[in-house]
């Protein structure tokens, strides 16, 4: 690593103002497309978005909530706080919220990361880790992933003393893969009671597998452990941006004196809220993912396409040949030129797939038309 001194002497005597070392050399995020050359209202399974949209409570709390659009919201998100906190049987005050999950990720590296340290992810991990780690000039440690899941033994082998936090997905993204909870507590176990472990549970709610755990209740008695949750997904208030994470009082602290103060709006909080008591649209949104999934599976494993991944979210990962004109590239160009927008990933090591949000029954039978069609050129 450049010498800090040496850098600071020469953004001193730069022309302009220069950003701090590191900065420029981070891979900023990419968002699923959203759009497709030539097609008007393109069908979007590209982000992994709730496709049976929000729950309908939280919709008319939102609406409600523009008679306050000239009120700050509260800073301590206190009528989510509680919501949550009786819901999982939590400690309130063990508790921060953010902009989803994303941003309690950054709060978190902001206050524990110095340059020189180093997080642990998986190799496949989602990028907002990286981003976060980088921004604070730590180093990112890769930890290799065979079969597309989490190692516990090549987890701890990416650990020393300047490891800080292990960013852990489970489910992952974009694999969707999971490991037991028995792999979990195994690699907590062997961790330094230094290190953080994060447990990202976005997709943690698809995951019914009596061997999966979110991990809260580990979180409950550990020092060490941070266990985060988002409303973007399962409960399909993506643009709303409300992320939660529960941790140790100390860590909460810690987090806390940089929380923006008014990170989550007045909306936001309430209709989090609403969505949270709407249990049956949460069972719907769950039970529409168990339906379709393995439909979709096995179409496409019909297709010849072998590498379809066992898959605990609300998405799949589909693996495809390197023979041209039949790659994961030309198949996400075929699919977005009729309208089906899905997520390439080779942004994250993976050039051979690419990642389908489970759609309507209607735009999966799309998918796997085009899919054949595409496979017969």
């Amino acid at each position: 690593m450049p010498d800090t001194a040496d850098l600071s002497d020469e953004r001193s005597r730069a022309s302009r103002p220069l950003p701090k070392a590191g900065i420029m050399d981070i891979h900023a995020y990419v968002p699923g497309k959203a759009k497709a050359e030539g097609v008007e209202n393109p069908i979007k399974l590209s982000a992994n978005e709730n496709i049976l949209g929000s729950s309908p409570k939280a919709r008319e709390a939102y609406v409600a909530a523009a008679d306050s659009m000239h009120m700050y919201p509260d800073p301590r998100a206190s009528i989510l706080r509680t919501a949550i906190a009786e819901k999982f049987r939590l400690e309130p005050e063990r508790l921060i919220f953010g902009c989803g999950s994303d941003e309690v990720f950054a709060i978190l590296q902001q206050a524990y990361l110095e340059p020189g340290d180093n997080i642990v992810q998986g190799e496949y991990g989602f990028a907002a880790y990286a981003i976060g780690a980088h921004a604070q000039q730590a180093e990112v440690r890769m930890a290799k992933e065979p079969g597309y899941r989490i190692d516990v033994d090549e987890v701890l082998k990416c650990v020393d003393e300047r490891t800080r936090i292990v960013f852990i997905a489970n489910p992952g993204n974009p694999t969707g893969t999971w490991i037991p909870f028995s792999e979990v507590r195994r690699l907590h176990e062997a961790l330094p009671p230094s290190v953080i472990l994060v447990l990202d549970g976005a997709y943690g709610e698809f995951a019914l597998d009596p061997q999966f755990d979110d991990g809260l209740d580990l979180a409950r008695t550990a020092s060490n452990v941070v266990v985060t949750h988002t409303f973007s997904k399962l409960h399909g208030l993506a643009a709303l941006r409300v992320g939660w994470g529960y941790a140790p009082s100390e860590i909460i602290a810690a987090m806390d004196r940089i929380r923006l103060p008014f990170n989550t709006t007045i909306a936001a909080q309430r209709a989090a809220v609403a969505a949270l008591e709407d249990e049956d649209f949460q069972k719907r949104s769950i039970d529409f993912v168990e339906q379709w999934r393995p439909w979709l599976s096995q179409q496409l494993g019909g297709l010849g396409l072998d590498v379809v991944l066992p898959s605990a979210a609300n998405f799949l990962l589909v693996g495809f040949p390197k023979e041209p004109g039949r790659t994961a590239v030309e198949a996400e160009a075929f699919l977005a030129s009729k309208g089906l927008l899905v997520r390439g990933v080779s942004n994250y090591g993976l050039p051979d797939h690419i990642r389908i949000t489970i759609g309507l029954e209607e735009h999966n039978r799309a998918v796997i038309d085009a899919l054949a069609e595409f496979l017969r050129r």
